[in-house]
């Protein structure tokens, strides 16, 4: 098995709980090396996860505002506090065994290469983002930065999950039904509002999401020096990972 090979899926819009039982059954054969790193992309029906250090007061809406808006609320293994995801917005969980990187890759390492991945995709569409000293995360290059992509990951037995939310076309107004991060003095954007403004995107409206979902992967290919497959369909990965079971 080539572990310099990053398995990429797009998956379209996936409601949450899908996507975590996803996650959970591409762990276990990640450690069971099944199959080797893998990148979904994808994007979520209107949710609230709140991470293992979330508090409840960061969630502004009440719950039966949010249910009667169609927004769910999922509490999550990953780092971090609470954050949307929702329509427009990308979503990215890479299921990687850090301990097959040469050098390793340790969990700090591993959030700013995810960092690094951003930044990069944002540049590509005109976008100067940066890292903030303290605060995990992807944010704009201004006076009042704001955030654009949010991190918050899992690793288990050196194996990740989680991952990152990168804010395209998404409808800014969901953020106000909650203190985004935990972090109350600082906006949220995204790359619609960002490339509006920019004179080096030159006013030009974001791609699609799946080709946002394209600029994402090989980046991800460039910044861990791997070589990315894209794969057809999920049907095709967990075949994949069959064969090995029977050929082992």
């Amino acid at each position: 098995m080539d572990l310099r090979v990053i398995n990429v899926l797009y998956l379209g819009r996936v409601d949450y709980a899908i996507a975590l039982e996803l996650q959970q059954t591409l762990v276990r054969l990640v450690k069971e090396a099944r199959i080797t790193h893998t990148l979904l992309l994808l994007e979520h029906p209107p949710v609230i996860t709140l991470g293992r250090n979330a508090g409840a007061q960061n969630i502004v809406a009440s719950l039966e505002f949010l249910s009667a808006n169609g927004v769910e609320l999922h509490e999550t293994d990953r780092g971090g506090d609470v954050t949307f995801h929702g329509p427009g917005q990308l979503v990215g969980y890479p299921i990687f065994d850090l301990r097959a990187f040469e050098p390793r890759i340790g969990a700090v390492d591993f959030v700013r290469k995810l960092e690094e991945t951003l930044i990069r995709t944002c540049g590509d569409l005109g976008v100067v983002t940066t890292r903030i000293p303290g605060l995990t995360g992807v944010w704009t290059e201004e006076e009042k930065p704001g955030k654009i992509a949010a991190i918050g990951v899992h690793i288990s037995r050196a194996v990740t999950s989680h991952g990152f939310a990168l804010n395209v076309t998404t409808d800014l107004d969901y953020f106000k039904l909650i203190v985004p991060c935990g972090i109350a003095d600082k906006p949220v954007t995204s790359l619609e509002q960002e490339m509006a403004k920019s004179f080096l995107s030159g006013g030009r409206k974001p791609p699609a999401l799946d080709e946002v979902a394209q600029q994402v992967a090989r980046n991800f290919g460039r910044v861990f020096e791997a070589q990315t497959l894209w794969l057809d369909s999920l049907d095709a990965l967990l075949e994949s990972a069959e064969q090995s079971a029977v050929s082992n």
